[in-house]
């Protein structure tokens, strides 16, 4: 799925089988880059749908007043 596709909560269930693979005693050396930097990838995804759910909040809030 596309990042562009990606739902929240899909990301956050995508980090948190990342963190679960992590935190194995056989963690797969080999691809241990790719999964953080994956991982990295979906923080920065939700910061930022996060960022842009306050700003609509805010907006709406805004708009009330």
């Amino acid at each position: 799925m596309a990042d562009e596709e990606l739902a929240y909560a899909d990301a956050m269930e995508e980090l948190e089988t990342i963190l679960a693979e992590l935190e194995r005693d056989d963690v797969d050396i080999d691809r241990l880059a790719e999964r953080v930097g994956r991982a990295a990838a979906l923080i920065e995804f939700c910061r930022s749908r996060i960022e842009s759910a306050r700003l609509d909040v805010t907006r709406l809030l805004e708009n009330l007043e």
